[in-house]
């Protein structure tokens, strides 16, 4: 990464990154006084209504609004919260039928006058369905008509022409994460609960468990105490998981022969020792139930590329690095 110069940071297109970023920062603190003070309360309202319902979350919103409400039903819908967004236009169109009596919808607007909105509204009137708005127009339509409302405070947009929404959006944004993550947190919503909604992509492959991928049985390469190091030296490279564990009588794992032991202890004569002389005496392990992108932070960690899966130090597998490259975990 190469240092900053001055002239980088008295540079027009620098300064006007700042400007944007520092009026986001801005708008974001203004979000938290909102959030210390007036709008906790509709916050915990709107939380204790989605929680209630039976159906799904409808978000909805026109323009630049209409893209983060996209994006809030995406992540309220991969955090346990059943939602999807339907655009106004198409819902004015027919797509109101997507819109049952026990849904929820949140409805977005800056302004709180969008025209496009009126038909959703009318709808969520007529048939009772709670409607959340996100906006900032605490005397506007939408806010009046809606049974919550969380009213973001007013901010300056980073636009110099105070036109292109910017401040407005991210204010948005974040206050959907917080809905979703508030919601995620009081249902319990846990890795595998997660896993379930991300199968694919390195996400998935992260929450995959050590014990779904690791080697087991014949694969464990396994050795006694007093073993002679010929005999651990071929047993590493019959296995080729780059280790080979040394367990007592009761199966309790005593110590681990690495590569890395062999190549600390060339200057010796292997053929005249055990593993007692050269197995590393407190080696690392992991539990079956472990993520495997918890694995690969570890074997990054100690720069290593297997670790011996134990319960109740007993090895019950061996995970290596290329079964992490395998899944997509590393």
């Amino acid at each position: 990464m190469t240092d900053t110069s001055a002239s980088d940071l008295r540079h027009p297109t620098v300064e006007s990154a700042l400007r944007t970023v520092a009026t986001g920062q801005a708008g974001l603190l203004a979000l938290t006084d909102a959030l210390q003070n007036g709008l906790a309360g509709p916050f915990r309202q709107a939380v204790d209504t989605i929680s209630a319902i039976k159906g799904r979350v409808i978000v909805t919103g026109v323009g630049k609004s209409g893209h983060i409400g996209s994006k809030i039903a995406a992540t309220l819908a991969s955090t346990g919260t059943p939602a999807f967004f339907v655009h106004p236009s198409e819902a004015n169109h027919g797509d109101l039928g997507m819109i049952a009596p026990n849904d929820a919808i949140i409805a977005l607007s800056w302004s709180g006058e969008t025209a496009e909105l009126k038909g959703i509204i009318a709808y969520s009137r007529r048939f009772s369905i709670p409607m959340i708005a996100i906006t900032s127009g605490a005397e506007s339509a939408l806010a009046r008509a809606s049974d919550v409302v969380l009213l973001l405070p007013r901010v300056a947009e980073a636009c110099p022409h105070g036109l292109a929404p910017t401040t407005s959006t991210l204010l948005q944004l974040v206050l959907g994460d917080a809905l979703a993550i508030a919601l995620l947190e009081a249902r319990g919503f846990t890795p595998e609960h997660f896993r379930t909604f991300h199968p694919g992509g390195q996400l998935g492959a992260n929450l995959t468990r050590v014990s779904e991928i690791m080697r087991v049985g014949d694969q464990i390469p396994v050795v006694r105490p007093g073993t002679g190091m010929p005999e651990a030296i071929a047993m590493l490279a019959q296995k080729r998981v780059g280790c080979v564990c040394v367990v007592d009588d009761a199966g309790k794992l005593v110590g681990i022969i690495t590569d890395g032991d062999l190549a600390r202890n060339l200057h010796r004569d292997l053929t005249r020792t055990t593993v007692d002389d050269v197995m590393t005496r407190s080696p690392k392990t992991i539990e079956p139930d472990m993520f495997a992108g918890s694995a690969v932070a570890l074997l990054n960690q100690h720069s290593i590329s297997a670790l011996v899966v134990a319960e109740e130090g007993r090895p019950v597998g061996i995970l290596h690095f290329h079964d992490l490259l395998r899944v997509g975990a590393a």
